[in-house]
This record gives structure tokens, sequence and C-alpha cells, in this order.
């Protein structure tokens, strides 16, 4: 397909056509928010994403705790966007002087995909430092595939460990490193350490005080998003829990699994979990739109892309200025967290539309409300409106606000029961490795190595 530049201000009797780059957080709601209010042959939506579905990743880490059925964190893009045309492919080139986009789709070949709105919600990838080991030992915390080999991960190195005669190698293999002391960290090491504890019971050789969670974090606090109290208050709930926490901490190499940190500590894990942080989607280098120092999309309040009246964006590649602070700090964007690309999200559907009719686009304004994070089963911590909560209230405000954030009644539906099942029959605590092999046996069998 050529791309072909057309004229806006032209008088046209096709729709106008408008592409959306990414089906996460903002590509799905921005979508959703324009197939239900578009007129008929007002416009035609295209979705672009490697993935045909959008992961809910708050609910990442009780997927991997077999709290929640993985596929019920995810929602097909296909069944949500059935007035919209989905595309499953990988962005490769941005050239808005063109109007164009340049995509390899799922089956290897490469097009053009021309445009007269294009909506950027690329979104971030995990942020690697260069630490030696990091990228052949590291596991990142993004996706509904990691969380699903992390599930069977931590459970297979509990098989190996529970069967080893050699106490170094049970040593290591029952070692679990989580680097990273934001939300995503932290939640992927209450849920995880948690499942671990619980599938002690089914272990006779090993007890839980035989686990060892290591938490690895820079910063001298954790969970920034939240007031330091509740930092301090978790830092105490985990190591209650026997984990060990490492703060003003860096991680120096993971080279075969073996940890050294800044302070002189070193050990053997298998399991290192990456969380340290996100950076805009590299795709936004191959553009010709503005980028900040951080290598995001620079955006107006009324999220389009600063000099580019066609392009809008928001969500972890923008930097969206957040107006709630900017009196204080002219400087100040949104930060990159579930709660503001929700709301960009619809927001920016709205935008579109006024766009579209002649309208002025409004600016995005929202006051953050707070955060919630959950430690494990029963246990989190709240900061909202200036309310502080600990313990099981936490825990319960967490589930409420994200079921009700997740997309589609659907997926609200199934994870709901599920939450109900696991309350009558507890968590699974299966290890399905052998999805990472499937053709083990079959070689096996006949005989290959």
């Amino acid at each position: 397909m050529k791309c072909e530049y057309v004229d806006m201000g032209a008088k046209k009797s096709e729709p106008t056509r408008i592409v959306i780059l990414g089906g996460g957080y903002v590509g799905l709601y921005t979508a959703l928010g324009l197939q239900r209010k578009l007129r008929a042959n007002e416009a035609a939506v295209t979705v672009i994403d490697p993935q045909p579905h959008m992961t809910y990743q708050p609910f990442l880490p009780e997927a991997a705790a077999g709290a929640i059925e993985p596929r019920h964190v995810v929602v097909p893009l296909r069944r949500a966007l059935k007035r919209c045309h989905v595309l499953t492919a990988r962005v490769q080139k941005i050239e808005n002087e063109r109007k164009c986009v340049t995509v390899e789709a799922a089956d290897g070949h490469v097009e053009e995909v021309p445009y007269d709105v294009l909506v950027v919600a690329l979104g971030s990838i995990a942020r690697l430092l260069p630490i030696p080991g990091l990228a052949e030992e590291g596991i990142a915390f993004k996706t509904i595939g990691e969380a699903i080999y992390l599930r069977n991960h931590v459970m297979s190195q509990m098989d190996q460990a529970s069967s080893s005669r050699d106490p170094e190698l049970r040593k290591r293999k029952l070692t679990f490193t989580v680097v990273g002391g934001g939300f995503a960290g932290i939640e992927a090491l209450g849920e995880l350490e948690d499942m671990s504890r619980f599938a002690c019971r089914y272990y006779p050789n090993i007890e839980p005080e035989d686990l060892r969670w290591v938490l690895v974090e820079a910063a001298p606090r954790i969970l920034p998003e939240v007031r330091e109290s509740l930092g301090v208050y978790t830092v105490e709930q985990l190591e209650k829990r026997g984990i060990e926490v490492y703060l003003s901490t860096l991680a120096k190499s993971f080279e075969k699994g073996h940890v050294e940190l800044s302070d002189g500590t070193e050990f053997d894990s298998d399991t290192i979990i990456w969380t340290a942080g996100v950076k805009a989607s590299p795709v936004l280098q191959s553009s010709d739109l503005p980028l900040d120092e951080r290598g995001r999309l620079q955006a107006t309040a009324a999220l389009q892309v600063v000099r580019q009246p066609n392009v809008w964006t928001a969500g972890d590649c923008a930097a969206v200025p957040d107006k709630s602070r900017t009196e204080d700090d002219p400087t100040a964007t949104c930060p990159p967290n579930a709660q503001h690309a929700v709301r960009q999200a619809r927001h920016l559907a709205k935008n579109i539309i006024k766009s579209l009719r002649g309208k002025q686009p409004a600016d995005y304004y929202h006051r953050n409300m707070g955060a919630v994070a959950s430690l494990g089963l029963h246990q989190g911590v709240a900061d909202t409106l200036g309310v502080k909560l600990k313990g099981f209230p936490a825990w319960s405000m967490h589930r409420m606000y994200h079921v009700k954030a997740m997309p589609t009644f659907n997926r609200k539906a199934r994870i709901t029961v599920d939450w109900l099942l696991g309350g009558m029959f507890q968590r699974e605590v299966i290890s399905m490795g052998q999805i990472h092999d499937p053709h083990a046996e079959f070689h096996r069998a006949s005989g290959k190595n």
C-alpha cells in the first residue's frame, strides 16, 4: 500500500483515516471511545499492534501467582473493537511529512499504511542498564507471556530444588531476586513470594524458611508513588515475611546468576526479575516527530504532538504537561502510570471527535487520586485522597479499583469469578513448564536431540 498525501482542507468523500499505533491502555481506550462516538462513514479507524490483545498490567502479578487465569487479564482487540480494523504488525518507522507509517506484518512482509490522523500510543519498554549478565539472566515483567513464564519458572525452581541432593544447588534454586522497588516490583514480589510460601505445603522437604526472596532498590525508599510512611510500612511487612530488602543499593553484576551488589553482598540466584524502570518505545527515534530529552513525544496539554496538529499522543511515550502541577513546576509532566494512561485515552478520543467536527480540543487535567498496591493475598497499602490504608482494606481497594478499570464487562466478570473460586478452593500452584518447549517430548520420542 502506497502512502499518498491528502489535503485535510479539501473536500473528501472518503472517511478520515485514523491510525492508532499501539493496542495498550491508550490505544484500546481511544479506539473504544472513537467507535462509540463516530458517526457512520465519518472516519475509518485502524489499530496496529504486534500483539492481538491488550494486557491489563496491574493484574499481571495476580496472574503470575495463580490468583487470576492469565487469559482473563488480556482483552482481544478484534473482539472489543468490532468497528475498527485491527492489524497485527510491528511499527518500524513514522513519517508524518508523508502521513505514512511503515510496519512489519505478522507474516514478515513490510508495508506502508497511510493516514490522515495519527495516534501514537506505543507505550514503553523495560529500561535495561549496562550491568554484566542482565540481558542474559534478567526477566522483565511487562507482558502476559513474562507473567506466565515467571509463574512456571518459580514453580519449576521449587521442583528442581525438591529433587536435588546438592545443598548449594538447592539454595541457588530457592533464591529469587527482584530488582526495582516501584509498583511493578513490589507487587510482583509480594504475589510471587506469597505463592511460593503457599506452595511449600506440597513439598515435604521445602520449608518456607528455605525460600530466599531478595529486593534490591537503588533509591533510599520504595513505592515513591505513596507517602514515605507507607513505604516504610511496606518494607517492615516484607521483612516480617523474611524478605531481604536492600535500599540505596545498586546491582553491579548478574553474570551466570551470580549477583553482586554495591554494598559487597554476593549470592547465587537463578531467578532475576527486572522491574527497574521503563523508557519510551525506541520506535519514536525512527520518526520525524519532536522528542524530549527522555525520548518521549513532545505533547501539548490537549494531547496533540507539538507543531503536528494531525498527530495525537498519550501514555508512557508522551511528555504530557501535568496541569495539576505546572503552577509549581512549569516542566512537570504526567507520570507513566495506568491511571493517567486510561484517563488520557478517554480524553483523547473526545478531542479527536471535536477536531474532526471543527471544534477546539480541550486540555487534559487530572489531579492524581492516589495509589494502591497489593503485597500478596489480603495485604496491601493505599494512599488515596489523603487517606492512608493498610492491610486488608487496602488490598480490597486495590482489587475493586482495578476490576472497575478493567476494560469490557466480559473481563470484569471473569476476573471476579476467578477471585471467588480462589477464595473457595485456594490458588493454583502448578507448573506448566512444558509450554516453553512444546516439542521436547516429540523430539525425544522421535530419537532427536
